[in-house]
């Protein structure tokens, strides 16, 4: 808490740092030749926007395209379920119009980093508005993280709801531009409309529904499709099995017949790897959206990991 409070502490005074910068600027140089004048009216004007992590600028872009600018406050690479932002991180908010985040725990900083943006004219939208959260059962979760479990974007359904929230936030800060995000968010959810009509045939046809994980982030999705995770780590990927549970989680695993373990890049693939050898099973990568990886697009992630957990489930019937 003292950390936090520091941090937005230090944020305020960056905003006040930013905003005396802007005042101070020299008119003068922004003025330039007629032929650079008409060429900047002939470009799109953009609207700044600033999200918490990876998943919500994929989001953001398949909304806004070519009308948003966009500063991302978690870097690639981060567990985003502890981060916790520096001023450098929030100075983005002062100016921005729209901040979109996930919500339902994800990012317990967000609420304070908005009040201390001091920027009236800030849209923020908590994109998991809406959905049916499900619920944290293990009590230190719910101590540390909250109550619910934030995953809503691993799923194409919680995708679905997440895009429309964006949508209304873009078209509430940048009106003039409302039909060109509606076009945008309808033809995205009537992707993953065709990719959730395809896959749900696939899944339905499967005998076995459970598939095993490197941390139990899969919940939306299988509610989505009637599945079943079990996993290496919890939903906040914190921590490692005990000796115990790994044991049982093993033997789990050889009961099932199997086959695939699955790992994730912001979660450590070591234990997921000794799972495997002990199994006689192997590992593939799974897409939790959480950084930008291997340069794919949201929708070609999510085919990828509806395909390899499908594999799985098929080899096993």
């Amino acid at each position: 808490m003292l950390k936090r409070c520091m941090a937005l502490l230090l944020c305020a005074a960056a905003v006040m740092s930013i905003a005396l910068s802007g005042c101070g600027s020299d008119s003068k140089g922004s003025k330039g030749s007629k032929g650079s004048k008409s060429s900047a009216q002939s470009e799109i004007s953009k609207i700044k926007v600033s999200v918490s992590f990876d998943a919500m600028k994929e989001l953001t872009e398949a909304v806004g395209d070519d009308r948003v600018e966009i500063s991302t406050i978690i870097p690639d690479g981060t567990e985003p379920h502890d981060f916790e932002p520096k001023a450098k991180d929030l100075a983005a908010l002062s100016t921005a119009k729209v901040f979109v985040y996930n919500g339902l725990g994800m990012e317990a900083w967000a609420a304070d980093a908005v009040k201390s943006a001091n920027n009236p004219n800030l849209v923020a939208v908590e994109a998991s508005k809406g959905v049916d959260p499900i619920k944290n059962t293990d009590a230190g979760e719910i101590k540390e993280h909250g109550q619910y479990d934030p995953h809503v974007w691993i799923s194409l359904k919680g995708a679905e709801t997440e895009v429309k929230n964006i949508k209304d936030a873009l078209v509430k800060a940048d009106p003039a531009n409302k039909a060109y995000y509606e076009k945008n968010c309808n033809d995205f959810v009537s992707k993953l409309e065709d990719l959730y009509t395809d896959y749900q045939k696939r899944f339905q046809s499967v005998g076995k529904k459970t598939f095993v994980t490197g941390h139990a982030a899969f919940a939306y999705l299988c509610r989505d499709f009637g599945l079943k995770q079990n996993s290496v780590e919890d939903v906040f990927a914190e921590g490692e099995p005990s000796a115990q549970q790994l044991s049982e989680l093993a033997k789990y695993c050889k009961a099932n017949n199997v086959t695939t373990i699955f790992s994730e890049k912001t979660a450590s693939a070591d234990i997921s790897k000794t799972l495997a050898r002990e199994v006689g099973a192997k590992v593939e990568t799974i897409y939790t959206f959480e950084s930008k990886e291997e340069n794919k697009s949201y929708q070609a992630r999510m085919r990828s990991n509806l395909s390899k957990i499908y594999n799985s489930l098929k080899d096993k019937s």
